[in-house]
C-alpha cells in the first residue's frame, strides 16, 4: 500500500511551482527513465519514479542580462542540496512513510555531484537510479530544462506511470515493506 502515489506529488501546488521552474517535460521524462531502470536495477519503482520527478525541485535560475547563463548555473549552482530539503519537505507534508521519504531526499541530494568536492561517494541503487536516468534525459547547455510539455499530457503521463508501479509493486513481494 502507497502512502503517497506519484500523481499526488506531481499535482501538488509546490511541486508544480518547482517542477516548473526545473522543466515539467524533463521531470516526467526522467521519471519514465527511472522506472525502467528501476527494473533493471531491482530497486523499489516508487521511490525511483517520486525521486526522479522531483530530481531537480531545487532549481535556482541563473540569469546574466535576462537570459538564462548556464556557465553561471554550472559554476554556482547546488540545486541538489536545496532539493532534497523540498522533496522530504513535500513528501513529508503528503503522508509519505518517513524512511522511504528520507531515502528519496537522499536519491534527489546525490543525483548530480556537480557540487561535491572531489572524491569517490558510494551510492546505493536508488541513487544510482535516479542519477542515471536523469543523465538519460540530459541535453547539451542544459537545454533539457527548458523542452515544454502541456500540463494535461504531463498529467496522463504520471498517470499512467503511477498505473505501471502499482501493477509491478502489487506484483513483485520485494517490494511491500517499502512501498
Amino acid at each position: 500500500m502507497r502512502n503517497v502515489t506519484l500523481t499526488d506529488v506531481f499535482t501538488h501546488p509546490i511541486a508544480q511551482k518547482y517542477l516548473g521552474r526545473s522543466g515539467i517535460a524533463h521531470a516526467v521524462s526522467v521519471a519514465h527513465h527511472a522506472f525502467r531502470l528501476a527494473l533493471e536495477y531491482e530497486v523499489n519503482p516508487d521511490l525511483a519514479t517520486k525521486a526522479a520527478l522531483l530530481h531537480d525541485v531545487g532549481h535556482y535560475e541563473w540569469y546574466t542580462n535576462g537570459q538564462w547563463d548556464y556557465e553561471k548555473y554550472r559554476e554556482n549552482d547546488i540545486h541538489a542540496i536545496k532539493g532534497a530539503e523540498r522533496a522530504h519537505k513535500l513528501l513529508i507534508r503528503l503522508g509519505e512513510d518517513p524512511a522511504s521519504a528520507k531515502e528519496m531526499a537522499l536519491a534527489v541530494l546525490l543525483h548530480t555531484d556537480s557540487y561535491l568536492p572531489e572524491g569517490h561517494l558510494d551510492k546505493n541503487n536508488l541513487q544510482k537510479v535516479v542519477r542515471l536516468a536523469d543523465e538519460a534525459d540530459e541535453e547539451p547547455g542544459g537545454n533539457h530544462h527548458y523542452r515544454k510539455m502541456d500540463y494535461d499530457l504531463a498529467l496522463r503521463k504520471i498517470q499512467a506511470l503511477d498505473q505501471k508501479v502499482a501493477d509491478v509493486l502489487k506484483k513483485d513481494q520485494r517490494y511491500k515493506k517499502s512501498s
